[in-house]
């Protein structure tokens, strides 16, 4: 293979400077759009897709709550200022605590490829705050084939996964996919399972000689936390999932795309939480009308239609504290959308025009021994059984798109007006409308064939949820705060992008301007130590930096690296609060990896994560100092005709450390006295081994 070929393959994983072409889909990218392909040959190691951005790409940190379903934080930014679709259907988790976020719905084996769209550029979708994660899923073949995959790994992981897809008859294909994998609770750098991290929290934190009925009710709390004898050694959870196609080309320009993605999670451990997940289980339904050339006013119309569907059971029945009396929060969510858009071409002109409508329900129980609350007991009776009631968050919206190519700049500009309505089935608790309009415009100036500058400004809302407006918690309390205002984002951005003969490198940097951001206070607490109208708007800044490049040392020897830094202010402190820290913000960040590949059979990576020290963070509010580290991660793979064999180790050095801050937003382990609570620590040294059969 030649080096140019080399330099076009790295230039679009990391640049993906105009457009990736896959099989018969275009997809056209601005210049600030990073692309992650490949992710189902590439993400083997296991299903979770937080864990595999987090390792690919720099401006992506991850939030550990688990072995799987983990979150994910884009510039600073996470939950609803995120939004992520699935093949352009929009999803949503069912717990407040962030144990199912939407990455989580969507397996790696079943990704084609990512994008990443950082700013406010989007007028497609409902929500996009500041950055969208669009997933594609693997698309059905036009020949018959698929591949069989065999994945083991240290703390007994496992995992089988297929895919089969081709053609039923000359206008229809078919794609079937499916999966299952399992692992124990695996271990840190210091050898310490689930069991024992809490084990050694709770020994660090305990108040010794507890000097009155607080201090002493603290202790017995912290102690319940653990997990009971007979549950120490469980599985930290089981997965499976399965993912079908159909695609009939009903004339030359005419396609109907049905599909069905379904997950099935059982006894999901979440140790640095109270709770842990008894089930996770999502279906997601979408149906996509795409016709080409209608006429001159339509080269391209699109109908779709979706529905997804979450239900999300967590329980303290694995810890002591539920060994009699165990208590279930049960939460389900539903979203089905629907849009239709239009695309034609007027001169240099390439027009969108399109409506989008969606309607999310959101609703949530407290249970005990499987009883409802306020049922369980006469002293129970005064108690709401529901967190979430029956929330409906509604969104009519009308978008406009125009992209304008001039010689060597190209405009992109966007409008969308956003109608939406929140109401909750529980009578004190009021419906809220919201309002805006919002739109970008983007430029990017083509100096000449290896240089590329770009610059946009934007604005774009996300209004609150469900959570941050109603909720209740178990005692009553309402820890939602229900005149929250929508939170506005005014950004600007700014790039360049430049090929070399043998190397690539891309740098941006980015001002967002947060306009009532919703923060979490951990100061409102009432005198019966309940938190109450825990979130309130502020106003707050986020700034930061990305670079990026590749190069090519010879055919087969290239390098790729990633850089990502973003700093984050409050205007003002929050109500009783004197710190201007915003949360959530990682501190700098650094990816790189060496590759070698050798004729086409042989390949390996050296891949190097590093993260310097947490030095600003949102200390009243939760969040603590972390420790900067550096892992390294190798792989390599080895093909045998149809047969491909590939073995890696995760952490070589065996370090111990944690990526992921401990926000309150988050309900996590708490300590005495302090806003601190429980760290989670990454895993230690990790081997696995995929074996893949592709006919």
């Amino acid at each position: 293979m030649t080096k140019a070929i080399y330099l076009s393959l790295v230039s679009s994983l990391w640049i993906q400077a105009a457009e990736v072409e896959l099989e018969t889909i275009n997809v056209e990218t601005k210049v600030d759009t990073e692309v992650i392909k490949d992710v189902h040959g590439e993400d083997i190691k296991s299903a979770d897709l937080g864990e595999a951005l987090f390792k690919q790409s720099p401006s992506v940190s991850l939030v550990r709550r688990s072995g799987i379903a983990n979150d994910v934080i884009v510039r600073g930014q996470k939950k609803d200022n995120i939004n992520v679709t699935i093949d352009g259907a929009k999803v949503y988790g069912a717990c407040p605590n962030r144990m199912d976020p939407p990455v989580s719905h969507v397996l790696t084996n079943n990704i084609d490829y990512i994008e990443i769209n950082e700013g406010p550029y989007n007028v497609e979708d409902f929500g996009v705050l500041s950055a969208d994660v669009k997933i594609h899923t693997i698309q059905p073949e036009d020949a018959f084939q698929g591949d069989i995959n065999l994945g083991f790994g240290s703390w007994g992981y496992k995992k089988a996964a297929f895919s089969a897809s081709g053609t039923i008859t000359e206008n229809v294909k078919f794609l079937i996919s499916a999966s299952t994998e399992t692992s124990e609770q695996y271990e840190d750098g210091d050898g310490n399972t689930f069991a024992d991290q809490i084990d050694n929290y709770i020994a660090d934190n305990l108040i010794p000689n507890p000097s009155n009925p607080m201090q002493a009710g603290f202790n017995k709390k912290l102690k319940g936390t653990a997990y009971q004898d007979q549950y120490r050694n469980m599985d930290a959870y089981s997965k499976k999932t399965v993912l079908a196609k159909l695609f009939w080309n009903i004339t030359d320009n005419q396609e109907l795309r049905l599909s069905y993605t379904g997950n099935r999670s059982d006894d999901v451990l979440y140790p640095s939480s109270k709770m842990d997940a008894l089930s996770d289980d999502s279906d997601i339904f979408n149906v996509e009308y795409i016709a080409k050339d209608l006429g001159e006013y339509s080269k391209e119309l699109k109908v779709q239609v979706y529905q997804s569907e979450v239900d999300h059971p967590m329980s303290t029945k694995y810890r002591k504290m539920g060994a009699v009396d165990y208590m279930t929060h049960a939460l389900t969510t539903k979203m089905q959308g629907a849009s239709i858009k239009n695309s034609f071409d007027l001169d240099n002109h390439t027009i969108t025009a399109g409506i989008d409508y969606s309607l999310r329900n959101w609703d949530g129980v407290y249970t005990k021994n499987d009883i409802p609350l306020n049922e369980f007991s006469p002293m129970t009776s005064h108690l709401p059984y529901h967190s979430i009631y029956d929330v409906d968050t509604k969104n009519t919206a009308f978008f406009l798109k125009d992209n304008i190519k001039m010689d060597k700049l190209i405009l992109d500009l966007g409008l969308r007006y956003d109608d939406t309505s929140i109401s909750s089935a529980y009578q004190n608790q009021p419906d809220n409308d919201y309002s805006e309009l919002n739109g970008y415009l983007f430029a990017t100036y083509n100096a000449d064939v290896n240089t590329k500058y770009f610059a946009g400004f934007g604005k774009s809302s996300r209004v609150p949820d469900a959570k941050e407006l109603y909720w209740l918690g178990s005692m009553g309390n309402p820890i939602g705060t229900p005149d929250l205002e929508a939170t506005i984002n005014y950004e600007f951005d700014i790039g360049l992008e430049k090929n070399f003969d043998d190397a690539t490198v891309k740098v941006k940097a980015f001002y967002s301007q947060l306009d009532n951001f919703i923060a979490y206070n951990s100061s409102n607490v009432n005198m019966m130590d309940a938190t109450v109208n825990a979130y309130e708007n502020v106003d707050a800044v986020i700034y930061g930096f990305e670079l990026s490049g590749t190069y090519i040392a010879t055919n087969e020897l290239y390098f790729d690296y990633g850089m990502a830094y973003q700093r984050g202010k409050k205007d003002t402190p929050l109500e009783g609060q004197t710190g201007t820290d915003m949360p959530e913000i990682p501190p700098f960040k650094f990816n790189a990896a060496v590759n070698y590949d050798y004729d086409e059979t042989l390949a390996f990576k050296a891949e190097l994560i590093a993260s310097d020290t947490w030095t600003n963070f949102d200390a009243e509010n939760g969040e603590q100092e972390l420790d900067a580290y550096g892992i390294l991660n190798l792989k390599g793979s080895k093909v045998w005709g149809a047969f491909e064999l590939t073995v890696g180790v995760d952490n070589v050095f065996n370090k111990t450390y944690a990526v992921s801050n401990t926000y309150n937003d988050l309900i996590l382990l708490p300590t005495a006295g302090l806003n601190y609570v429980m760290l989670m620590n990454e895993p230690g040294r990790y081997f696995y081994t995929n074996l893949q059969y592709k006919f």
